[in-house]
């Protein structure tokens, strides 16, 4: 009687709200505990201070792996808040209904086509089929990739700390920032201490291109990397996995050189080659989503801090824990622009061609948040004293769920910092999805309106 009754009130639940709406009300009831971990006396220092927003704000940036802050971490939490704040980043890298699932899955549960559809919508997948499998692999490579760097970067960080418990402390923390793409840190500087440790710099670029390349793209090239050499020449790669790595890495290159060169005669004036190609580099791979940094970006000039703005808008790949519009929808903008200019009539990738659908998608996400971007702004910029440029910048960093600050963060009004969260949540979950939420069950209409042209331009 009473499972009767329960599978009545998950129907009638189901058919309330749409999947979009259900993962909102699961993302707040994981804000609620998130808060209240934090906001534990265990969970922070005995002279630490803080306010509610600070806390609110924190976990909201951990579960939607920004790193955005308004309190000094290190200064902030003790161990075990720290430790709350890696599981909660955790929850933010997956995806709450994929760690749903393996917690499900852990209890002997059977995954349902009610979840199935959730882990669908959450996760930002267009196939229904192999959903579950595809959730197993993910997690069993991201938490493969965690333990190995775990490991790694712990036992070279024994010649930094004098004992192995706080090298590795260190390490486990900085691992899951960087494959999360969080950009927490636990020094109080980033990674300005490592800004000549190239071995360090390297693996934390590596973990987070894993973090931000996209999930359904680790599964395919570990499959092909895994299959046996006849099997490989059989192997293609989807239309999927070309245009986000080719996007990304040109995304990565163009924007190290661009970096490089706009403060060539400013802040790499001084410095070495190498040292200026691996500062260069770094912040280019970190304006992906992730938020980690070797240098003061506070100290760049005002033309690269808008450059890299636009690189944390545009953000990381789909189906990843990085935020922005996403790499495929700025392929597919410009695509679709060239494509236009040239007379075209359909656009065409890798001998494929896009659904009309996907290029209105894109088109959509693309309006949409320059639209949200620069309404943000203009309402920070009315009731901040902060320039054009540092507003900006700390917005931009939000809606990709970057967490590069310029440092006003913390002197931020309570409004302003309510925008960036939901900027926050908005970068993480991804235009369409959140859009989605107002959508009803309604059906579509019978019947349909004569058309007329319209002038444009």
């Amino acid at each position: 009687m009473l499972e009767k009754r329960r599978k009545r009130t998950q129907q009638q639940w189901g058919h309330r709200f749409t999947p979009v709406q259900m993962i909102l009300v699961f993302y707040l009831i994981a804000l609620i505990i998130s808060s209240a971990l934090l906001a534990l006396p265990i969970a922070h220092k005995e002279h630490a201070t803080f306010s509610a927003m600070d806390i609110v704000f924190t976990a909201v940036s951990a579960l939607s792996v920004t790193g955005l802050s308004t309190v000094e971490i290190s200064e902030t939490f003790s161990t075990v808040g720290i430790i709350f704040l890696a599981i909660i980043m955790q929850f933010g890298m997956f995806g709450i209904m994929a760690m749903g699932t393996l917690i499900w899955m852990f209890l002997g549960k059977k995954i349902g086509l009610r979840e199935r559809r959730l882990i669908m919508t959450d996760q930002n997948q267009t196939k229904f089929s192999g959903i579950v499998r595809l959730m197993k692999q993910i997690l069993i490579l991201l938490i493969s990739i965690q333990l190995i760097a775990f490991l790694v970067i712990g036992t070279y960080f024994l010649s930094y700390f004098s004992t192995a418990k706080e090298a590795y402390y260190h390490g486990f923390f900085l691992t899951v920032s960087a494959i999360s793409n969080s950009g927490f840190d636990i020094t109080g500087n980033s990674m300005i201490s490592y800004h000549n440790n190239y071995f360090i710099q390297i693996v934390i670029m590596l973990l987070i291109v894993v973090g931000s390349i996209g999930f359904p793209v680790l599964i395919e090239v570990k499959d092909y990397l895994l299959a046996k050499r006849e099997e490989r020449k059989r192997m293609r790669f989807s239309l999927f996995t070309k245009v986000t790595t080719l996007t990304f890495f040109v995304l990565i290159i163009v924007g190290a050189i661009v970096i490089f060169l706009l403060d060539f005669a400013a802040y790499f004036s001084d410095k070495q080659l190498v040292e200026s190609f691996f500062y260069a580099l770094f912040q280019s791979v970190t304006t992906k989503s992730a938020g980690l940094a070797t240098l003061d970006v506070s100290l760049l000039t005002e033309e690269n801090q808008l450059f890299m703005s636009l690189l944390m808008f545009i953000g990381a790949s789909p189906s990843s824990s990085g935020g922005g519009i996403r790499t495929t929808t700025l392929a597919l903008v410009i695509i679709f622009m060239i494509t236009y200019i040239r007379g075209g009539k359909s656009v065409r990738l890798f001998k494929r061609e896009i659904y009309e659908e996907d290029l209105v998608k894109a088109v959509t996400v693309t309006l949409m948040a320059i639209i949200m971007i620069l309404i943000s702004v203009f309402i920070i910029l009315v009731i901040e004293p902060f320039s054009l440029n540092q507003v900006l910048f700390e917005v931009t960093s939000a809606f990709g769920t970057t967490g590069l600050s310029l440092g006003i963060t913390p002197e931020l009004s309570h409004t302003s910092k309510i925008i960036l969260m939901i900027l926050m949540f908005i970068g993480r979950v991804g235009i369409i999805t959140f859009l989605f939420i107002f959508n009803s069950n309604r059906a579509e209409p019978k019947y349909r309106y004569p058309k007329e042209k319209m002038i444009i331009g």
